[in-house]
């Protein structure tokens, strides 16, 4: 079934990033402190131009060295004052939930209320063997974490009792929100268990498509509504998290990604198993069809508009860079989506 956004939650249009290596004009890799810089300016920038919401993914690898994406938004809020800042994701299994909580409840009171937080499993799992847990152990440590991530936000005392961490016995847990629990979303890659454990603890639903056709996505979608009206609970928004790239031309956005996308997913094939693209598969990834945004303003405008529709969702989040871009390649990609994407798409959807 096709829906349209619901009318009871804005429309949403922010950007995230893996804070992918970039390259400098002789194609060498720039430090990480220069990319983590550099990232910081892209957060701004992305307040200057309208965007609404700038996500900064947890990667602890060379090529994506943001593994302190809290402290970075911290440092984007404190020289912005509209733009909302979060993760994309956090790590949860890996992590400890305590922590988690402290670490965004600092960041909402930095912003004045802007931080939200998507939690996830680990999709990519070098946390695990660097903070020493079992991947044999990855469904029940996110549950529990999840589970007293939810208490925590409930303020107070906090009481828990579990498998993976030591029990709190009415714990206070500080800093103290100031207006109620800040936004919380649990991100979804293709697991019915995963929207409806979001479902149950009331958190929002983010939708992470990064192959393929999004609207097999349609069912979770459907699935989660359903699954908050069996729980008792009101409606919750939902989000599309999608990798792109956005440039004055489509040829010029896909000559600029290719290399570089063919690049990253032939070296983690090797770890995650993927198929490594071709040129007539990336083709055909940005599409009409396919999961990639990449193309001119108006090109992943229109993209965005339909899938936003065919998802009944009311947010979506393009995961813009590539490792081994420039930095000027991804302020031109966030200044045309501020600038053309944004207003074309609640153009198309008004």
């Amino acid at each position: 079934m096709t829906t349209t956004p619901s009318e009871t939650f804005p429309l949403v249009l922010g950007v995230d990033t893996f804070g992918d290596m970039t390259h400098d004009e002789n194609d060498r890799p720039l430090a990480h402190a220069q990319v983590i810089r550099d990232l910081v300016e892209h957060g701004v920038l992305a307040d200057q131009v309208g965007i609404d919401f700038f996500g900064i993914g947890e990667h602890h690898t060379d090529d994506f060295p943001l593994s302190a994406a809290d402290v970075v938004l911290s440092a984007i809020a404190a020289r912005t004052t509209r733009i909302h800042v979060g993760s994309a994701v956090t790590v949860l299994s890996s992590d400890d939930p305590v922590r988690v909580f402290q670490r965004f409840s600092t960041l909402n009171a930095v912003s004045g209320g802007r931080a939200e937080v998507i939690l996830g499993r680990g999709s990519s799992i070098d946390s695990f063997p660097l903070f020493g847990y079992d991947l044999a152990d990855y469904e029940d440590l996110f549950e529990e974490k999840t589970n007293l991530f939810a208490e925590l936000l409930k303020g107070g005392p906090v009481g828990w009792q579990g498998k993976t961490r030591a029990a709190l016995v009415d714990q206070n847990v500080v800093p103290h929100l100031e207006a109620g629990p800040f936004p919380v979303w649990i991100g979804v890659g293709g697991s019915p268990q995963s929207v409806i454990r979001a479902a149950r603890y009331g958190f929002s639903l983010m939708l992470a498509i990064i192959g393929g056709p999004p609207a097999r996505f349609a069912p979770f979608s459907q699935l989660f509504r359903e699954a908050l009206e069996s729980f008792g609970r009101d409606p919750l928004p939902v989000g599309v998290h999608a990798p792109g790239h956005v440039a004055a031309t489509d040829e010029a956005a896909r000559e600029a990604f290719w290399p570089r996308y063919h690049e990253v997913i032939r070296r983690m094939s090797k770890i995650r198993g993927f198929a490594i693209p071709t040129k007539e598969s990336f083709l055909a990834e940005v599409g009409p069809q396919g999961a990639l945004y990449v193309g001119s303003p108006e090109t992943v405008a229109q993209k965005i508009a339909k899938n936003i529709t065919a998802l009944g969702a009311n947010r979506f989040e393009l995961k813009y860079g590539m490792v081994g871009l420039s930095n000027q390649d991804l302020l031109t990609n966030i200044e045309l989506y501020g600038t053309q994407v944004i207003p074309r798409v609640r153009e198309l959807l008004a």
